[in-house]
């Protein structure tokens, strides 16, 4: 899974049990609701390839490179050499090309909308909301009022009971829309609401550890570049609570720091979050008081209105068990003003241009080297998509996703299922009742191309053309009430949980199902001009990639219908550990800087996937030619386009800050260490002729093969 605009990282359990995406952009927007879809009518306009004569950037190539020493420069050396990484992004690469392309779509749909006068219904709040976070004299003029309740509410707290009942109020569920281009959570916990790991047809909700305004527990914990990120973390509070007029912003802010230290250490590690065997906590109501005693908790869940959820499922235990002991311990005072800046920085985007402009000095230049920030329409439709993205994705599907384009993915995905079918017939190793188990799963797998086949109401949400910090405060909630109303009723196996325009693919282990958005089905994923080998090794091997999520080191643990059930016999599942603990050691050895190395374990689930979806897109091409003569396009062989294909697709580029914050954070291996996974394929040894002396080169034992 890749990397583009929207992401999460508290909430990273997304990445392991309820969601795995190609990117790290796992955004959950769910649809389930109202309006029926109507088929789009776009015609297919593509008449050449957008890459060369058949689908590849030759130009971006660097033949001077040997593709058994460096296939990630082979592919893309000439691309790397001439990409600058934009100024207002912290990376580059495939995904952010597409991303761009989907924000000016977007744009001219919310632009068009707030210039119709005679707009009604979702059209007029696609309109509204645009318009008043473009507004930025309004927002000056503004300044704290949209704000000054909660930060009055905040001060008026008198006791740790009021206290545990406001902390309840800021829950929310997935990446609040606010901070939609974060990787966490900033409120003390988030929630999640989905399928239950046991009850397949029940909703349960997942408390998960939160309340840094650092992306993870290490920035807090760690020496070196992590010791001066904390001392401009520190100097960033102070200046939030200084333009806000605070007294002893200073003093305070030191303070603030010490108490999100003391939370960090309370929080699971990244590679433990991912662990689901470790996550599977169920919890009732009188379980929280006897197992994270300090809190409030009636108090908290009445201010979360969640009195009445008698179940969790809590996923960090110690992070629950420690905060709960931080708000008995640190003073009231000191909880206020970590509330109020947490407040402040949370609006910073729809506060006056002095907030924003502090937000990004901090987010994007310090902490991941974006030397400028992005424009204010694209800021604009960033946050447009969090609140309202299901009704600007029915506008955006209607222009840009053709029927044509839906069904020559959908004839993809039977020759990938297909291929892997295949593959497990063919693994010597797993005895029949695994293997029967496996193709039960595979038989049940549901895949969904393009959007959702029901959109969501928007019709309870209020939208005002003045009033941007209070439309997204409201769209938050919106989502969030939409979410704990879930709670008590019976799982809804169709939603969805990304965007049309969200540039992304998404494997849900726990319902056994596949979603790609209508934004990722463009080259240089998907051309319906190029030639059909690049296009397997591309979205092929995309869509090969999510299939393996449902038998990944974390998708292997649930059964068909989604249950958390051991469905391998002790033998089998030794061997395939085993196997992933290889690839674990090959990624270990990949190093992008003297000092840090990729990190195999928490890769782990991310590269089977790589390896096993490749593996498919290459078997599922050779079964979609049925027998057609080979023929060569400008020297390459079909073979070496499949293996192009998938090479060209992981170009990327980023910035020292972002690549380093990324290898402690990221489920994902940086892009290019994703290209080489072609040195695991036998079929690219014979593709390319590579000889043992290469640097690339893995003996036929040495080489990973998981499915």
């Amino acid at each position: 899974m890749p990397n583009p605009r929207r992401r999460q990282s508290t909430l990273l359990l997304s990445g392991v049990i309820l969601f795995s995406c190609i990117i790290t952009s796992c955004q959950k927007t769910e649809t389930p609701a109202t309006t029926k879809t109507v088929a789009p009518a776009v015609a297919m306009a593509t008449v050449k390839p957008v890459f060369g004569s058949f689908g590849i950037d030759l130009s971006g190539m660097d033949k001077s490179q040997t593709p058994g020493d460096n296939f990630f420069a082979y592919a893309n050396g000439n691309w790397v050499n001439n990409t600058e990484v934009p100024a207002d992004r912290s990376s580059y690469d495939s995904f952010t090309l597409l991303t761009e392309k989907a924000l000016a779509r977007t744009r001219a749909i919310a632009e068009e909308s707030a210039a119709n006068k005679s707009a009604s219904g979702d059209t007029k709040k696609i309109g509204d909301y645009y318009t008043a976070f473009m507004d930025e004299a309004g927002i000056e003029a503004k300044g704290l009022a949209s704000i000054q309740p909660e930060l009055d509410g905040i001060r008026a707290l008198k006791d740790k009971t009021e206290l545990a009942y406001a902390l309840g109020q800021t829950l929310r569920s997935d990446v609040d829309i606010l901070n939609s281009t974060n990787y966490y959570t900033d409120h003390i916990f988030g929630l999640w609401v989905t399928q239950n790991l046991d009850k397949p047809n029940e909703y349960a909700a997942y408390l998960l550890q939160g309340g840094l305004g650092m992306p993870d527990r290490d920035f807090y914990l760690e020496g070196g570049r992590m010791a001066l990120l904390r001392k401009q973390y520190q100097a960033h509070i102070a200046k939030i609570m200084t333009l806000a007029g605070i007294k002893e912003a200073e003093t305070k802010a030191k303070q603030i720091l010490a108490l999100e230290i003391a939370i960090a250490r309370t929080h699971a590690p990244q590679v433990d979050t991912n662990d689901v065997k470790k996550g599977a906590n169920f919890w009732t109501r009188a379980d929280f008081k006897s197992k994270a005693r300090g809190m409030n908790w009636d108090a908290y869940f009445d201010g979360a209105n969640l009195k009445n959820q008698k179940e969790f499922i809590v996923w960090q235990p110690s992070a629950s068990n420690g905060i709960s002991k931080l708000v008995a311990t640190q003073s009231l005072d000191t909880w206020k003003d970590y509330l109020t800046f947490h407040a402040l920085n949370r609006y910073s985007a729809y506060l006056p241009k002095a907030f924003s402009d502090e937000r990004f000095d901090f987010y994007g230049n310090k902490l991941n080297g974006t030397p400028k920030q992005q424009e204010r329409w694209k800021r604009a439709i960033n946050t447009l998509d969090g609140a309202l993205g299901n009704a600007v994705g029915k506008l955006y599907v209607a222009r840009h996703f053709s029927p044509e384009t839906k069904k020559r993915a959908d004839e993809m995905v039977v020759n990938l299922i297909a291929a892997f079918g295949q593959r497990i017939d063919a693994i010597d190793w797993m005895t029949s009742a695994t293997k029967a188990h496996a193709k039960a799963k595979l038989a049940g797998l549901k895949v969904d191309m393009g959007y959702p086949d029901q959109w969501l109401d928007y019709s309870s949400l209020q939208v005002g053309v003045d009033d941007a910090l209070g439309n997204a405060a409201r769209a938050s909630l919106f989502d969030y009430q939409r979410h704990i109303a879930k709670l008590g009723t019976t799982m809804d196996h169709t939603d969805w949980y990304l965007l049309p325009q969200d540039v992304n693919a998404l494997n849900v282990p726990l319902e056994n199902r596949l979603l790609f958005s209508a934004a990722i089905l463009e080259a240089p994923f998907f051309d319906a001009a190029a030639d059909d080998a690049v296009n397997y090794g591309a979205i092929g091997a995309v869509i090969g990639h999510e299939i393996t999520h449902s038998f990944d080191s974390s998708g292997a643990l649930f059964d068909e219908q989604g249950r958390m059930i051991n469905w391998w016999t002790p033998e089998d599942l030794k061997k395939f550990d085993a196997a992933g603990t290889a690839l674990v050691a090959q990624y270990d050895s990949y190093k992008p800087f003297s000092d840090l190395a990729v990190n195999g374990k928490l890769t782990l689930a991310e590269n089977i996937a790589d390896v096993a979806g490749l593996a498919t897109a290459y078997d599922a091409y050779v079964l979609s030619q049925k027998g057609k003569p080979s023929i060569t396009i400008e020297g390459f062989t079909p073979e070496q386009r499949v293996f192009l294909g998938w090479g060209q697709a992981w170009r990327t580029k980023a910035r020292e800050p972002a690549a380093r914050n990324a290898i402690l954070t990221d489920t994902h291996a940086p892009g290019q260490y994703r290209a080489e996974t072609v040195r695991n394929q036998d079929s690219w040894y014979k593709a390319f002729n590579i000889k043992p002396e290469q640097q690339r080169y893995l003996a036929p034992e040495k080489r990973v093969k998981v499915w």
